[in-house]
């Protein structure tokens, strides 16, 4: 009885992978065979002419690009001093320890539009107009939407994962490299810094994939925050608006007056979508085994 229940439990199991599989080769694929007419050089290598209706989408791709890479920059090292603290110096009957954890917990089930709003109430309106104020003379240079207000926007909506993965990654660490640490005359920090995170650089970089997975596609937080619609030229500056990929398929898909004729252009923006996130996991990955190596020496 007992090896029939197993049979049946791997078969289950079995078959959800299958199903789970077939379903991303059927989606993967559906967008493959549609997309690869239009890919060429020229359509990722061109700006976008005639509204969009020809041309290429390199302001797209540079846009997401600098918006994931600004994202990580904001969100890594945050999210690892956060998790430093949860897993090294919090006390888990202390208050201050209960409001942080509940205000991650609680940030990990927002909404991602709600960032959205967030991103412009705050950044935009308040900082952004206070630096104006401030430095401008009230000339409206940060107080509007920008790509550095996006990818502030991005870090906030991405820290809760990188918190989560590194908190666990460090936990993992374990408790006799702490103890020896301390017991040869090192400080805290000194063997948070020389001991632990050493042996943490894979965790860093997990959550930064995880990351650059969730805000490589994302809307909402970009569509009040920076995201033009249409924008052929190049972002040189912090303040100046961009096109980003994930917001130029939905205008494809939305707003076109004839569904038919951008149809192929819309298919080949979602699979350079998808190839730009793979790569970008990719180089993080690299990265990540490369630290590990590192870290083993």
């Amino acid at each position: 009885m007992r090896k029939a229940f197993d049979r049946t439990f791997v078969a289950l199991t079995l078959t959800a992978t299958i199903v789970i599989l077939a379903m991303l080769a059927v989606i993967v694929g559906n967008i493959v065979i549609h997309g690869k007419d239009r890919l060429s050089w020229e359509f990722v290598s061109a700006s976008p002419v005639k509204g969009m209706t020809a041309g290429g989408i390199f302001p797209a791709i540079l846009g997401t690009v600098l918006v994931v890479l600004l994202m990580s920059l904001a969100a890594v090292p945050f999210g690892v001093i956060v998790a430093i603290y949860f897993a090294e110096y919090a006390r888990a009957e202390s208050r201050l320890y209960k409001l942080t954890r509940i205000a991650v917990n609680n940030l990990a089930g927002v909404p991602s539009i709600v960032f959205g709003l967030f991103g412009l109430g705050f950044f935009i309106q308040t900082i952004g107009r206070g630096i104006d104020r401030g430095l401008y003379g009230g000339q409206l240079v940060y107080g509007q939407p920008s790509i550095l207000w996006a990818a502030m926007t991005m870090a906030v909506l991405t820290l809760p994962v990188v918190i989560i993965t590194v908190e666990e990654t460090l936990r993992a660490v374990p408790r006799e490299y702490r103890e020896a640490s301390l017991a040869l005359g090192a400080t805290r920090l000194q063997t948070i810094v020389r001991v632990i995170l050493p042996q943490s650089w894979s965790g860093v970089m997990t959550g930064a994939i995880l990351a650059i997975s969730r805000g490589a596609g994302e809307v909402a937080p970009v569509l009040f925050t920076g995201a033009a619609y249409f924008l052929p030229r190049l972002p040189t500056h912090a303040n100046d608006q961009f096109m980003q990929l994930g917001y130029h398929i939905y205008v494809l898909a939305t707003q076109s007056p004839d569904v038919d004729a951008t149809k192929p252009l819309l298919y080949s923006t979602v699979l350079v979508l998808l190839i730009l996130t793979f790569l970008l996991n990719i180089t993080a990955i690299l990265i990540r085994n490369r630290m590990r190596q590192w870290a083993t020496r």
